[in-house]
């Protein structure tokens, strides 16, 4: 066992740790990366350590970090990955495969215990689905990676894109069509997609007026108990969140002796599966997979060939009705 340590390769984190400064200093000097402000003594210290630990470049990164690796790393959040990531993802990885890139993906978990995977792979572009922070920046930075986005910049831009504010609209605008103007809107209990969750509550609020926003879960009473309070407050269209919430409502309004949509109509989100195997089935709206692969896979080729890259630009995600028996289809 101590032999099995002994000969593991000595990492840039070992040289930080030792000298008690931070891993990105430590990458700037033994990256040499350009427009840097440590201090010459600073440098010294690093590689003299380095050298004394028995520090080697790793040839293989090196080279990646040259922009050899064709390898774009996409940076998910913390969210379940479900039908409509999926396909986004599957169409972003073949539009990059075409080009001659791979797609790896990388979720960011709030624990944060393991190293970053840019680190281990230096990819040659870094992309991610929610602006990364100063921190993570630097650290790309330091691995010699100077192909990230969104930057924080874009942090205020980044829940405004369609792909998060068409369906809830299209949602409301189906409802209000089939007569229902006072609206309900069922949350999903991850706690993960609560930025999500709320920004889509907010655009449907924003175009409804009042609604009522409940959490719904299929696994208690939580929806049984939001179709009671709904129907009391005359309420008798509801926006769901997703499709596992629509189906939650449905279930619980069934199950209560209710008529879908007569009594209650419930409108789903992203066009899942499930929407169209339940019963009865559920209206919901699709999203265009392709567009947004696209999106990400043409964002990230820009970067890598160096071209300008219009951060205004936005997917354009289709967003359609699709209408089945929950709203009257």
């Amino acid at each position: 066992m101590g032999g099995s340590a002994s000969r593991r390769r000595v990492t840039a984190a070992d040289v930080a740790r030792s000298l008690g400064v931070s891993r990105a200093t430590v990458g700037f000097v033994l990256n040499n990366t350009p427009g840097q402000t440590i201090s010459e003594a600073t440098r010294e210290r690093v590689l003299a350590e380095a050298e004394r630990l028995g520090y080697r470049p790793h040839q293989q990164a090196q080279a990646l970090r040259r922009g050899s690796s064709r390898l774009v790393l996409l940076v998910l959040p913390d969210w379940p990955i479900e039908f409509t990531m999926r396909r986004h993802l599957e169409e972003a990885s073949l539009a990059l495969d075409e080009a001659g890139y791979s797609l790896v993906t990388y979720t960011r978990h709030e624990v944060g215990r393991t190293r970053p995977l840019w680190e281990l792979l230096s990819p040659s572009v870094v992309l991610g689905f929610a602006p990364f922070d100063a921190d993570e920046i630097a650290s790309m930075r330091a691995c010699g990676i100077t192909d990230v986005f969104p930057t924080p910049e874009h942090a205020d831009r980044f829940f405004e894109s369609p792909a998060f504010t068409a369906g809830p609209r299209l949602q409301v605008e189906h409802l209000r069509a089939r007569g229902h103007q006072r609206l309900a809107f069922a949350a999903s209990p991850d706690p993960r997609l609560s930025p999500l969750v709320g920004r889509r509550a907010r655009v449907a609020e924003e175009a409804a007026g009042e609604i009522d926003v409940v959490t719904v879960d299929h696994r208690d009473d939580s929806a049984r108990t939001a179709v009671r309070r709904w129907r009391a407050q005359g309420r008798t269209g509801v926006i769901a969140y997703n499709d596992d919430a629509a189906a939650a409502v449905i279930g619980a309004a069934v199950r209560d002796g209710l008529d879908v949509p007569e009594d209650l109509a419930v409108i789903g989100h992203d066009d899942s599966p499930l929407s169209g195997m339940f019963l009865p089935s559920i209206s919901s709206i699709r999203l265009d997979p392709v567009n947004v692969g696209r999106y990400w896979a043409d964002l990230a080729l820009l970067h890598a060939e160096g071209k300008p890259v219009d951060s205004e630009e936005s997917p354009d995600v289709n967003s359609t009705v699709i209408v089945r028996e929950s709203t009257g289809g």
